[in-house]
């Protein structure tokens, strides 16, 4: 089991919005899904680019740069230019407290 850190307040990241979240020099998008939240990687897979910055589209985040789409739940990589999937991390909210599990 890793670390728990909390991270942010439910009512911080409105519906199909994102934040950027850093933790010990990792960068993280948490994003809330209607109402459900979720973390990954913040840096996509082809060259870096800023997920928490990219449009979201259902269940998929687009990176900003090129075009790459990443699966918000689990963080797969969903085409080109894509090059693998993003780390994904669990993420519990307690009250209105959400946490990561690094």
């Amino acid at each position: 089991m890793g670390s728990i850190h909390e991270v942010a307040k439910t009512d911080e990241i409105e519906p199909g919005e994102a934040k950027l979240i850093e933790i010990d020099g990792q960068e993280i998008a948490l994003f809330n899904l209607n109402g459900e939240f979720y973390a990954i990687s913040n840096e996509c897979s082809h060259v870096g680019g800023p997920l928490c910055e990219g449009d979201i589209e259902g269940n998929k985040v687009v990176c900003p740069w090129h075009g790459a789409e990443f699966d918000i739940k689990s963080g797969e990589g969903l085409c080109d230019p894509a090059e693998g999937p993003v780390e994904s991390y669990p993420v519990t909210v307690e009250g209105d407290v959400i946490k990561i599990e690094l």
